[in-house]
């Protein structure tokens, strides 16, 4: 069961929802079993194990391909798919939080199965979920930075330059600080936000 708290707790959980009902059968998500009084969503088993746990146990080439893979086709699913009904040119399905920490995957052949936390799903610019992926790895996984090669190239494409990705990364810590903001004022998110994107800011390719 997935509790929802926070700004926005209600949006949030829907938009979960119909994007998990919306996707069973096109990319690997955990079946919705219910949702109660607007604060709650109850989820099916999905057997796997947290990309993280694979990442840092030797397998982060594999894990990291996984994920590019995944995301390739996440960004090919038709964006009505969200219902967001606005206008969808020139923008694919963000997941919001992409990373080896929302997938679970298979323990034996690192196959992905299920991409979970749907919830800052939107519609977007690809390199929002490239690169919070690589932000991902970078703070959390500092020693596999160098197999994010593979996560790029199993995306397939041009890579967008570092200018634009690191953009990106601050981007998306800003509007995370800004959520704790409206949650907790003077909470320590706030400050945690604040500290990683100074962080994020002096970081080099």
């Amino acid at each position: 069961m997935k509790t929802y708290e926070g700004p926005d707790a209600e949006l949030r959980l829907h938009r979960e929802r119909v994007l998990l009902t919306g996707l069973r059968g096109l990319l690997p998500v955990p079946p919705v079993v219910a949702a109660a009084d607007g604060a709650t969503l109850t989820l099916g088993f999905v057997a796997g194990t947290p990309g993280q746990e694979l990442l840092d146990s030797g397998h982060a080439v594999q894990v990291l391909v996984s994920c590019g893979e995944l995301l390739r086709r996440l960004h090919e699913t038709d964006p009505s798919v969200l219902r967001a009904g606005a206008d969808q040119s020139g923008k694919v399905l963000v997941h919001g939080d992409f990373g080896p920490h929302n997938m679970l995957l298979d323990p034996s052949t690192r196959a992905v199965t299920a991409v979970v936390d749907w919830e800052f799903a939107h519609l977007g610019d690809p390199v929002e979920d490239l690169a919070w992926c690589e932000w991902i790895v970078r703070t959390h996984h500092p020693a596999q930075r160098r197999a994010l090669r593979h996560f790029f190239r199993a995306y397939g494409g041009e890579v967008p330059p570092w200018p634009v990705r690191k953009a990106a990364m601050l981007a998306r810590c800003e509007s995370l600080r800004q959520f704790c903001h409206r949650w907790e004022p003077h909470g320590s998110g706030v400050s945690q936000w604040r500290r990683r994107a100074t962080a994020t800011a002096g970081w080099e390719e």
